[in-house]
């Protein structure tokens, strides 16, 4: 792989790049000053603005910062040019259909309208959104041409929604994964990894942990380009401070965001570098 296929996008602080660079010096692009503009959520002209700025510097896989800049994937996304598989792993489905337009709870959506995106799948998710009534604001469009599709941690759920999706287990979710990869055969593949889908003992987040180990998310890598072909992905999710260009962004996010304690110090960058070296290698094998 060349060092062009892979970027470093520096919103916020979230990787030192002296670690990043233990893979191979690959670019790496100063972004900060749009940090607060794009941070949990941005106006389209922002988004415009920003893609303009950054469209001309992608590869084919992207290092970005907290999980608050996770609908930038979906800019990622644009530079694909032909029909794909879009893989995540979430602790939360960022499906919601209700605005902001562009945040990072409702990205998934963004990237359905793109053209050559034939299907979305999220594994890993263990939030309240899977639960009534937060399930009420999918796409029921999307639901019903069999576009999105959801695997979360069964014993997350509550009764309805045990009901609705059943889900996966620590016990049974790698034969559920090998079977769904195996679904992926001949076709072109996208991965998205947000760190809140390890558990808290793996990662340091903005937001609530799932329950994966990083060496089980590079084993369910490696299945999916047993099968099919990853294309090109992304990972983000480590822990930054939040800072918002906007008084109702701040205070949308601060609602949003759940009352955790500060995710700082050398231990919490130990794990996300740890996560990064496990999760990235798989990422980027053979690609």
């Amino acid at each position: 792989m060349s060092r062009a296929d892979c970027l470093h996008v520096d919103l916020d602080g979230a990787w030192n790049q002296d670690s990043v660079n233990a893979f191979g010096e690959f670019p790496y692009v100063d972004c900060r000053m749009w940090g607060p503009e794009l941070r949990y959520s941005s106006h389209a002209r922002g988004i415009d603005a920003f893609y303009n700025f950054i469209a001309d510097k992608l590869g084919r896989f992207t290092l970005f910062g907290s999980g608050d800049y996770h609908h930038l994937t979906a800019l990622w996304l644009r530079q694909i040019q032909e029909p794909f598989v879009l893989v995540s792993f979430d602790n939360h489905p960022d499906w919601d259909t209700r605005p902001p337009r562009w945040g990072c709870g409702t990205w998934i959506n963004r990237a359905l309208e793109l053209p050559n995106l034939r299907r979305a799948a999220i594994w890993g998710c263990g939030n309240f959104e899977l639960n009534w009534p937060g399930y009420l604001f999918i796409s029921g469009k999307a639901l019903r041409e069999q576009r999105i599709e959801v695997w979360p941690w069964h014993e997350r759920l509550k009764p309805s929604g045990q009901k609705r999706w059943g889900g996966i287990t620590r016990e049974g979710w790698k034969e559920s994964f090998t079977g769904f990869a195996q679904q992926l055969a001949g076709q072109k593949v996208y991965v998205t990894v947000d760190l809140d889908c390890l558990a808290a003992d793996a990662s340091a987040t903005n937001w609530e942990n799932g329950l994966f180990a990083p060496e089980e998310v590079a084993w369910a890598l490696g299945e999916i380009r047993r099968h099919g072909e990853i294309l090109g992905g992304d990972l983000c999710g480590a822990y930054s401070p939040q800072r918002y260009a906007r008084w109702r962004q701040r205070i949308e996010a601060k609602i949003d965001h759940p009352k955790l304690p500060p995710q700082h110090g050398h231990g919490a960058a130990e794990r996300n570098e740890r996560a990064f070296r496990v999760i990235w290698k798989e990422l980027i094998n053979g690609s």
